[in-house]
């Protein structure tokens, strides 16, 4: 069961299940399978890719906000759950529901089988972390427009496959846009126009906190292979999770590189586990200090309690006052150094998650795709490279994680089947960096 009681809970379910990666997909070439430009009145082919509580939404908002969409196929572990998932879309959105059995696709290619749909022109990738540099690469050379859910990777590895996938979409014409919502919040956006502006002088330093109670685990049934628990267990893997820095937490990690504009220089830091199951391999507290070019800090905190107070929420520290941006629909506001506010926007985060989605399909027939699968990553790698250097007890650089580390920690020869030996939760001192 999720315990996780932070706002939104519901699009932070995520999948039970995956697909595999690194399998090249049919014959396609970019430039063969580029899609040419749609109207705005055109319909938009969309698939999905992860039918749980994260794909679930995603799929909602795209067919919620736009008018010229029909979904067509769907991919899961299991067809039971496309066809859940296809019959609560159905009741909702009627007349853009268009899917057969036979494109209900289920097991660890199911996402190959969607990419080799001539008639899908857009995928919705919603499966665990671990997997995403290697579908969206994959979707890319296929000549898809994809939308990919947040973190873009776990690792240095998966970082440089997103890096590659960007150009290539760039060069190939085909979208990529990705699940920070608050990129497209309204009050977010307020907020770093009015730092860009001033409004709270020079930026000097920073505190950003994701802290909550409990995550959802799922213990391992009778008769399953490592692959298939690991996979259903996914957050509690890191090869597969990312850890809650990365699969959570980057929500604020990325809002920072945003006011800071880029990723930071270097990170040390520290944290721990106390309260997780015997054989989870995450830590339920990360707290870190990221320097940002001007030797600007920012202290950072991500931490998973049950019983504890919960804080989501960044405060950006200027000359001439305070910017607060609250997560969830809470609101941004300005004070002076003097607690007196003198700017406040409120926004809604559900009218973000549509926006995303508007945006992606909007650039699509419009003919000029958004491709943010880059920045995306820059803070995707932003969150690993502290929970590497909370790992090990190492400051660990930019310039490292980019151009020297090797981590790659996506299993080689993925099968259903596969033995996939844990090597259990992180000890600083005894982990390297690598």
């Amino acid at each position: 069961m999720n315990n996780d009681k932070s706002p939104n809970t519901d699009r932070r379910n995520f999948l039970k299940t995956s697909s595999a990666a690194g399998v090249g997909v049919g014959v396609w070439t970019a430039a063969a399978a580029a899609k040419e430009t749609k109207s705005a009145n055109e319909r938009v082919n969309i698939a999905v890719v992860g039918c749980g509580g994260r794909g679930s939404g995603a799929s909602n908002d795209n067919l919620s906000i736009n008018n010229n969409v029909r979904l067509v196929a769907l991919a899961d572990m299991s067809v039971a759950k496309c066809q859940g998932l296809a019959r609560r879309l159905k009741g909702r959105h009627k007349d853009k529901v268009s899917i057969s059995e036979s494109k209900m696709f289920g097991g660890l290619d199911a996402y190959k089988k969607v990419l080799d749909e001539k008639s899908v022109d857009a995928v919705l990738f919603a499966t665990p972390p671990g997997f995403r540099p290697y579908h969206v690469a994959d979707a890319v050379k296929a000549g898809k427009h994809v939308f990919a859910e947040k973190p873009s990777c776990v690792d240095p590895a998966g970082y440089r496959v997103c890096i590659a996938a960007h150009d290539e979409a760039v060069k190939n014409k085909t979208a990529i846009v990705t699940g920070t919502q608050y990129r497209r919040q309204v009050n977010y956006i307020g907020a770093v126009e009015q730092i860009r502006k001033g409004t709270i002088g020079e930026v000097i330093s920073a505190i950003t906190r994701y802290c909550s109670s409990g995550i959802w685990y799922r213990g391992r049934k009778a008769g399953v292979s490592d692959a298939q628990y690991q996979i259903s267990n996914w957050m509690h893997f890191i090869w597969a999770s990312g850890d809650q820095i990365a699969e959570q937490a980057v929500h604020n990690i990325d809002t920072l590189n945003w006011v800071m504009g880029g990723p930071p220089e270097s990170v040390y830091g520290s944290g721990g586990r106390f309260t997780r199951p015997s054989d989870s391999e995450m830590w339920d507290s990360i707290s870190l200090d990221y320097t940002y070019p001007g030797n600007r800090v920012l202290s950072f905190m991500c931490r998973q309690i049950p019983g504890t107070r919960s804080s989501n929420t960044n405060l950006i520290y200027g000359t001439k006052g305070v910017c607060h941006i609250g997560a969830g629909s809470s609101g941004s506001k300005i004070t002076d150094h003097k607690g007196k506010q003198i700017w406040s926007m409120k926004g809604s985060i559900g009218a973000a998650y549509r926006q995303e989605h508007k945006d992606f399909i909007d650039s699509i027939t419009s003919g000029k795709p958004i491709v943010e699968l880059r920045q995306t990553a820059d803070s995707s790698l932003t969150a690993v490279m502290g929970r590497m250097a909370a790992y090990t007890g190492q400051e660990v650089t930019w310039d490292f994680v980019t151009k020297k580390s090797k981590l790659d920690l996506f299993p080689k020869d993925l099968k259903i089947d596969s033995k996939i030996a844990s090597p259990g939760h992180a000890v600083p001192g005894k982990t390297k960096l690598t």
